[in-house]
């Protein structure tokens, strides 16, 4: 049975839009097996009001029937009318319905004219009525050039956006409720927060089992998904599984990553840009640099699970074939502390704002020359410096003596004359006595464990 887990705050938003009393255009977007669909449906249940078309890839007129076939199960005396687009909207806007037709990119992908015919409708009936026209599209590119760039001829129609996000680590709990923090820590940094793949794992088993069945073996559901959907969204994909994989390997700057894929520096802008569009990668700088000028940009993959195969399946299907059930022990335990300790970073940042008592203005990684911090955060009161550890070696009073000077170098423009300085340290196996009595005698030193991580 689909588990169906949060997205609270999007129903609601949602259920409240089909209730208002004015014309709704909803677009929803985001990357695919996020669990969209799913949302709308949920949505969706028990009204009778309500038209759900999913398009396909087809020609135009059997997407056409489709869709006519929808509206007519719902509303059996539409079956008399003109059976086009316009004439069906608009005798469904005389109806306050709610209209959502899923994977709107297919639809654009045969009749490059459907958004300028939804664009007049809307403007010459819709808008005046109490119906709800919700798009959907796993495209980001297609939505964002076509539905909501400003060329697009539905620009400016819209009366919200829902930008459907990964879920959250305290969210992958609810599908293994029986591991613990750390097992749990693991599983959203090779999974990520995508219920799709979230729905393989099977609670009664371990994680390697899990990862061993879903993930390395061949017959796995997931086996194959990030070579799937790259040649889905990409028509000459080579190129770009080199710079994943190089980046997936822990090359951050462009000079690294060209250097590991075999790419020409000059032209792997563009490559990035493309991926970064596919929300596959993301640059981010210093949290005291300025976004419009920084140049000491690096890349991470955004997506947990294309980074977990990049590093551990990709170019090694014969191996992992070869050993079989042992695969998970033989490649992927030995590196797993350390290709978890990037994610386990993130994470530490997004919790930091919710289990600090200061007002978090901008949080990320500083790093400057040699010198570098997993976690800066900047606020009124002055800084958050920390660290985060996900090694098997308690925490000792050596990391905060290096956390201190490290912090002596930073330089933020805004810090306020009288700003303090706050250290935190974030640990995956605890920490020594030493550092506990030193963090008891001082009031800006706190130390978080994997359980505060996940449900403090």
């Amino acid at each position: 049975m689909e588990q169906f887990v949060d997205r609270a705050d999007e129903l609601a938003e949602l259920e409240r839009r089909y209730n208002s009393d004015q014309a709704e255009f909803i677009i929803l977007y985001g990357r695919r097996r996020l669990g969209k669909s799913e949302l709308v449906r949920q949505s969706l249940d028990g009204r009778e009001d309500a038209v759900y078309y999913q398009a396909v890839e087809s020609t135009a007129q059997n997407q056409l029937e489709q869709f006519v076939r929808a509206v007519t199960e719902q509303f059996p005396e539409l079956q008399r009318y003109q059976q086009d687009w316009e004439t069906l909207l608009e005798e469904l806007g005389a109806r306050d319905a709610v209209v959502v037709i899923d994977e709107f990119p297919f639809l654009i992908e045969e009749d490059k004219s459907l958004p300028s015919v939804i664009q007049r409708v809307w403007d010459l009936s819709l808008k005046e009525t109490g119906m709800t026209l919700v798009l959907i599209g796993s495209s980001i590119s297609v939505m964002e050039e076509k539905v909501l760039a400003g060329g697009s001829p539905l620009y400016g129609r819209r009366t919200a956006v829902l930008d459907l996000e990964p879920l959250s680590l305290q969210d992958v709990a609810a599908f293994v409720p029986e591991y613990d923090a750390e097992t749990t820590m693991t599983t959203w940094a090779i999974y990520g927060g995508t219920p799709y793949y979230l729905q393989t794992l099977d609670a009664d088993n371990s994680l390697s089992e899990n990862v061993t069945q879903s993930i390395l073996s061949e017959r796995g559901l997931l086996h194959s998904e990030p070579e799937f959907l790259l040649r889905t969204e990409l028509t000459q994909p080579n190129t770009y599984f080199s710079i994943l994989r190089a980046i997936a390997h822990g090359r951050r700057t462009p000079n690294e990553i060209a250097g590991m894929a075999g790419v020409e520096s000059a032209s792997l802008s563009s490559y990035l840009q493309k991926l970064r569009r596919l929300r596959l990668v993301e640059r981010h700088i210093p949290v005291t640099a300025s976004p419009a000028s920084s140049k000491r940009g690096r890349y991470r993959m955004a997506a947990p699970l294309f980074r977990f195969w990049f590093r551990f399946v990709y170019g090694k299907q014969d191996q992992l074939r070869l050993l079989g059930a042992d695969a998970f022990e033989e490649i992927v335990a030995p590196e797993l502390a350390d290709y978890v300790s990037p994610l386990f970073e993130q994470v530490c940042q997004d919790v930091l704002v919710r289990l600090s008592d200061r007002r978090v203005l901008d949080i990320g990684q500083w790093w400057y020359k040699e010198h570098e911090l997993d976690i800066l955060g900047l606020t009124e009161s002055g800084l958050i410096a920390g660290e985060c550890k996900f090694t098997s070696n308690p925490v000792s009073e050596g990391v905060l003596t290096t956390l201190e000077r490290t912090t002596e170098h930073v330089r933020w423009t805004d810090m306020p004359t009288d700003g303090e300085t706050q250290y935190v340290i974030f640990s995956r196996s605890g920490y020594t006595e030493d550092l506990k009595r030193k963090a008891a005698e001082r009031d800006d030193v706190e130390l978080f464990t994997l359980d505060e991580i996940l449900y403090g």
